[in-house]
């Protein structure tokens, strides 16, 4: 091989190995995180305001009914999340933030981290990841309340039974939501000895596949839900992650909907809780979007106080 050939050829290798690097170089690049914002800490000293103690309730809605819904036998929220998101934050997206049948009151929805007991013998906390979530209050939230009121079918379930906030009893499961759109939904289920079997489960709206968490055992056999429904954003704390950021992200609710229909409502109204129920933070808003509302979340900022709690105009399609 003649001097000119072996220039070209070795040109040749050093640019295939340049190539070749910065390809690995890309490949361990982690991915850009969509979510991404500073700190809480840093945006509250630009700010120019103190954070709270987590859980941060970021946002809650509230839909007021005309009336009453007898012989409640479901309820079902949509939400779709417009990105992707880590289990790097602790997110709480809850479609049912409190509801209320014949004085008993249940809230769940999805999390980034759930965390609960692995069995019902060793009570061990695990934190699997993503998830959904079913729980349930006492009558009066200071009886104690067993996990003879839950049921879990499928062996990655999580349960708790437990009173650091009001005693309550709770069904968790690992699914691995993400940027999408689900229908959370609660359904009555079997009776027995005059109780009743709750179930919930999470529809994948885009690939029509239903997962269920597991069953909550409410006292009694007809039931009437109450004039109000509730949904909330939240950042929360937990031992794996004591201190999550806030991420940028838009969650939209569709209304609620009982036994299959959208109730009559009176009006649908927005609450920035900042001294209690639990306090946060100002960094989001919601606005009205078709069908239901749309919770934007993103920097903190200062909220002009008369904007603390605000109606949202119902927009039909």
């Amino acid at each position: 091989m003649n001097r000119s050939l072996r220039i070209l050829s070795f040109a040749a290798f050093c640019l295939a190995a340049s190539s070749m690097t910065q390809a690995q170089d890309q490949a361990q690049t982690p991915a850009e995180d969509p979510c991404e914002q500073p700190s809480p800490e840093e945006m509250a000293r630009a700010a120019g305001v103190k954070l709270p103690p987590r859980p941060w309730h970021l946002a809650n809605i509230w839909w007021d009914l005309e009336a009453p819904v007898e012989q409640f036998t479901s309820l079902e929220v949509d939400i779709t999340i417009d990105r992707d998101i880590s289990s790097n934050y602790n997110l709480y997206i809850a479609p049912c933030g409190i509801a209320e049948i014949n004085g008993l009151q249940f809230y769940g929805g999805i999390q980034t981290n759930i965390n609960g007991w692995e069995s019902r013998e060793s009570r061990k906390r695990v934190h699997p990841g993503k998830g959904g979530i079913f729980s349930r209050w006492s009558s009066d939230k200071t009886t104690p309340i067993g996990l003879d009121h839950v049921k879990a079918p499928f062996a990655d379930c999580l349960m708790e039974s437990a009173g650091y906030e009001g005693e309550f009893a709770s069904v968790r499961r690992p699914f691995a939501w993400n940027k999408g759109s689900y229908t959370w939904c609660v359904r009555k289920g079997e009776t027995e000895n005059g109780s009743t079997w709750f179930t919930c489960t999470i529809r994948d709206i885009e690939k029509q596949t239903e997962h269920e968490v597991g069953s909550l055992k409410f006292e009694g056999t007809d039931f009437t839900y109450w004039a109000r429904h509730s949904a909330f954003v939240e950042v929360y704390s937990t031992e794996k992650i004591p201190g999550s950021g806030i991420p940028k992200i838009n969650v939209t609710f569709s209304h609620p909907r009982l036994n299959g229909k959208t109730p009559p409502l009176k009006k649908v109204s927005a609450f920035y809780p900042n001294k209690r129920g639990p306090a946060s933070p100002d960094c989001a808003w919601v606005k009205p979007a078709d069908e239901g509302c749309v919770v934007e979340v993103g920097p903190i900022f200062v909220r002009d106080e008369t904007k603390r709690r605000h109606d949202l105009p119902q927009i039909k399609e």
